[in-house]
């Protein structure tokens, strides 16, 4: 992996949905295997362009959700290199058995997209917010699961699935993300960035997708109160780097996870899993309490859920005193 933080928590002026469109419309230049499926959000995504250019590989379906991943597995039957985007309501909920039997079971390779991840959905409401889409996903054998943090993170990730085998499903943010990452950082899938560490770290805070500007601000408050703390980025929430996630949790002594998603389903179980087989220590979940979503802007929604830095801080503070 080559990286670079940028961390100034300032918006990026790129739309992280125009990293899906560039790379595509690389990845189709180059490769007269790759298809790209849409539902009526071409609009929405920028990838009109890809329809024009590559009429006969960028395919409308519709609002039809359930027959798009129908019509994604008859692609990668044939030998296509499918890439499928919907909200992440409906590329998950809506279409679930159809990818589950048609892709999966079936050992076809279709890598699926869901923009507006978690709260991110803002004034579309509780209907179109996905706050257990990834751990959907989580639970069909052999995928890969990703939670993309920002523009470069998704370019990078995007060009790796490609030549990534079996179903994949990346959520991501459409657009007005922090910036997190200089452009040209590249990424490996499977394995965790360690943003922030010393020798002395007090607790490992393990996040993803938005979460991660919001573990950088913690880190910098705890420090400035003398406390320090590791931040690792765990972008790929299956396979998950367990390796990084025991040595953090042996090193440190507790865990913090911080997730835009239900904390019952997805990367807070996920890191609950793999310590509890044989490295078990004080976890505190920041993320969705088993709660629906709702109408609102999404600064009001981070709020509303605690999805904060501050409320990453309270749990590292509780994290630590159960420690002792």
């Amino acid at each position: 992996m080559n990286i670079k933080l940028i961390a100034k928590h300032e918006k990026d002026a790129r739309a992280s949905r125009d990293a899906i469109v560039t790379t595509l419309e690389e990845l189709m230049d180059a490769d007269p295997s790759v298809c790209y499926v849409d539902c009526d959000l071409m609009g929405c995504l920028n990838t009109k362009g890809l329809w024009k250019k590559h009429p006969d590989r960028a395919i409308q379906a519709g609002i039809a959700e359930a027959n798009a991943a129908g019509v994604c597995a008859g692609l990668a039957a044939t030998g296509k290199n499918v890439f499928f985007h919907s909200f992440g309501t409906f590329s998950s909920r809506r279409c679930y058995d159809q990818i589950y039997m048609s892709a999966a079971y079936a050992g076809l390779t279709v890598h699926v997209l869901g923009s507006d991840a978690g709260v991110t959905a803002a004034f579309n409401g509780g209907t179109h917010m996905p706050l257990e889409d990834a751990g959907m996903y989580l639970s069909i054998p052999q995928t890969t699961v990703i939670d993309a943090c920002d523009y470069d993170q998704l370019y990078s990730v995007m060009h790796s699935l490609a030549h990534t085998q079996g179903v994949s499903y990346t959520r991501f943010v459409r657009k007005d993300v922090i910036q997190v990452y200089a452009p040209g950082s590249q990424f490996e899938i499977g394995k965790g960035v360690v943003l922030h560490e010393s020798g002395e770290d007090a607790c490992a805070v393990i996040c993803s997708g938005i979460m991660v500007d919001e573990a950088l601000k913690a880190y910098e408050s705890l420090q400035a109160q003398g406390i320090t703390i590791r931040v690792i980025d765990m972008f790929t929430w299956k396979p998950l780097d367990e390796a990084l996630v025991r040595k953090a949790a042996a090193e440190t002594g507790c865990v913090v996870t911080a997730e835009n998603h239900n904390v019952t389903c997805g990367l807070g179980a996920a890191v609950a899993s793999c310590l509890a087989k044989d490295h078990p220590v004080p976890q505190e979940f920041v993320g969705v309490q088993d709660r629906f979503g709702q109408v609102g802007p999404q600064s009001f929604l981070m709020d509303e859920y605690g999805l904060r830095a501050a409320d990453i801080e309270a749990a590292v503070k509780r994290a630590i005193a159960r420690k002792s």
